[in-house]
């Protein structure tokens, strides 16, 4: 690694495209830092390397969109919940599906896994907390006492507790053990996006878009502490691996807090965006982010973050020992206790049946890095290693970039050169920096300066481009280069016949189009049949339903504005009623909903409806319905 007067503090790693359609979640996995999982509206689950631009795993078997997804703490299962309610968990080395699970009635917003046994929690849409038992297929115990979404669910370090955030601006903290709830921390003054657990002591650390992280003791169930720095809400919180400071992500900054006293360390621009999750390796921060269907990767080196209230903070070793805890302001808490015996791995179960199994399937597109991280040939060791490299620093002079020469001659760079060079580029892994990275090799042997390529103005072909990748594979033991007759030619294959279809599908319009003229629709029509090319009937019904579109419209408009218009005013001018009633929220969101939708077409009726004749008729019935809207 390059020294810290060269390299850069934050870089982009990589962008990729994750899914056809947006991204509606993403998660990394917290022990390695190296796996990400993305949920999409495309309703899959993609399993990606950071660093690596192929996807390693897609998981199918919802049918709506992924709304939440999370790994265990081995990152051996995964579960993803979706906007039906319900939650499939998949077991990722044996690449097969696990469990599935219904039992929420609206979207699951928030996973996580216990760190000990094989339970499962999830928060849902529905304003319900939910225990699954992995084994036994089913629901242990709900957790009710949030009035609206619960965003985000955290087990305690010892495994005894259950915090859970919600958008009613509240934290509770649930007993599984009694079944019951602790404490309720309602400081917050806007919806609670994130919570963690310190690593060792009892403190909840919590993120809000009233802009502010809190710090609670969990001894007393009071709150001990509370940023303002902040300008936007807080989307990501991560305590470093000491517990000696928390990372808080938000939008294109990280900034690394201290309590107890309440003090900002350190405050970094990073560009990415609306960070979703944090994760820390090789002493290197990592972030994710989405925009669209795209997903991208950025680092902080924390080597050159301020950690601590003196200097800067050097390398914190990866794996602190449990129960060892950095001194944290004054007070000294109370340390977890966990379990003698730990769960590495947990026991494979069955999957429910041979349907789900066939519904639900995990589809390796990389079996490479599939084979590398989830099945090693050492049982013992397993990958991405736990001590794996950080991934490389651009440098932070970045007037001088690596270029790719088009036409390279002879005389200016040498063989043994360009050898170098490429076994530089093989070795070199694939980074998809902020800005490129800068290559300096001693060279023992001088050349003179490279110019810059000038293209000759009797060049063919485009510069990057050749015609034989757009054309078909000659089987030949020696390649030969493709001329522009060759190329035309193999274009030009299916021209005529091409020509020779169009021809026909056209004469046969002009057919039935002369029927039709006489004023015999009913004969048109037949004749179109009998033709019996499919491309005709579909031409022809195309131009009916251009005709009768308008009148379909205004009956189907006429048809809502007399059945469903009163009730729609009326459901939006009763009052709030007390309590939840989520039936009742829907209602009224769709009639929102339809509200809308029905003023965009107001302007649009009421131009129309000076119109004469039977539409213009039409349009202004229409008018006259929706005066009601005003």
């Amino acid at each position: 690694m390059a020294s810290p007067s060269t390299t850069k503090t934050t870089w982009k790693l990589q962008e990729i495209v994750a899914h056809g359609s947006s991204v509606s979640s993403v998660a990394l996995g917290k022990s390695s830092g190296r796996l990400v999982a993305t949920g999409g509206e495309d309703c899959r689950v993609n399993l990606w390397s950071v660093n690596k631009p192929n996807c390693i795993m897609s998981l199918t078997g919802h049918t709506t969109p992924v709304e939440s997804v999370r790994f265990n703490n081995s990152e051996e299962l995964i579960v993803a919940g979706s906007q039906s309610g319900s939650l499939r968990i998949w077991d990722l080395e044996a690449a097969k599906i696990l469990r599935t699970l219904m039992g929420h009635k609206a979207n699951v917003c928030s996973l996580d896994f216990h760190p000990y046994g094989e339970f499962v929690a999830s928060g849902s849409l529905d304003t319900n907390i939910k225990l699954w038992d992995v084994r036994r297929k089913g629901c242990v115990f709900r957790y009710k006492g949030h009035t609206q979404a619960v965003r985000c669910l955290r087990f305690s370090p010892d495994g005894k507790w259950l915090a859970s955030t919600s958008d009613d601006h509240s934290i509770k903290l649930w007993d599984l053990t009694a079944g019951k709830m602790m404490a309720e921390l309602s400081e917050h003054k806007g919806p609670v996006n994130i919570i963690e657990f310190h690593p060792n002591e009892y403190l909840l650390a919590s993120g809000s878009a009233d802009r502010t992280v809190r710090f609670w003791d969990l001894e007393k169930f009071q709150l001990i502490g509370c940023t303002e720095g902040e300008t936007i809400p807080v989307r990501a919180i991560l305590f470093s691996n000491d517990g000696g400071c928390i990372f808080c992500g938000g939008k294109d900054a990280l900034r690394v807090y201290g309590w107890e006293p309440d003090q900002c360390f350190d405050s970094v621009p990073v560009g990415w965006g609306k960070v979703s999750d944090l994760a820390i390796c090789n002493n290197q921060l990592i972030g994710v982010s989405s925009a669209q269907s795209n997903i991208s990767s950025f680092v902080v080196d924390l080597n050159r973050v301020k950690m601590t209230g003196c200097a800067p903070q050097g390398s914190v070793p990866a794996e602190m020992p449990i129960g060892q805890s950095a001194p944290t302001g004054t007070s000294l808490r109370r340390i977890y206790e966990r379990p003698s015996t730990t769960c590495n791995k947990p026991k494979r179960v069955s999957p429910t049946s041979d349907d789900e199994e066939k519904e639900s399937r995990a589809e390796i597109q990389n079996q490479e890095d599939y084979t590398e991280i989830f099945q090693p040939k050492s049982a013992i060791s397993r990958t991405p290693p736990r001590n794996s490299e950080p991934f490389p620093a651009p440098p932070e002079d970045d007037t001088s970039i690596v270029k790719e020469a088009v036409a390279p001659t002879p005389d200016v760079v040498t063989p043994a050169i360009i050898n170098k060079k490429n076994t530089e580029l093989l070795q070199r892994p694939p980074v998809v920096a902020s800005t490129p990275i800068e290559c300096q090799e001693p060279n023992p042997v001088p050349a003179p300066q490279s110019k810059p390529p000038v293209i000759s103005a009797a060049r063919n072909e485009p510069i990057g481009l050749k015609a034989a990748d757009f054309l078909p594979a000659f089987k030949s033991s020696s390649p030969t280069e493709v001329v522009d007759d060759e190329a035309v030619s193999q274009i030009q294959k299916g021209h005529d016949t091409m020509c020779m279809v169009l021809t026909s599908r056209m004469h046969n319009l002009d057919t039935v189009r002369a029927v039709w003229s006489s004023g015999d629709i009913k004969t048109s029509i037949d004749s179109a049949v009998a033709i019996n090319d499919l491309s005709v009937v579909v031409d022809l019904l195309n131009i009916v339903n251009q005709k009768a579109y308008v009148q379909t419209g205004c009956i189907s408009l006429k048809l809502i504005l007399k059945r469903f218009l009163p009730i729609i005013t009326d459901i939006l001018a009763a009052p709030p009623s007390v309590g939840v009633d989520i039936s009742r929220e829907e209602r009224l969101s769709k009639c929102k909903l339809c509200y809308k939708q029905l003023r965009v077409l107001s302007p649009l009726v009421k131009s129309k409806a000076s119109q004469s004749g039977r539409y213009g008729s039409a349009f202004r019935e229409l008018h006259i319905l929706m005066s009601g809207l005003e």
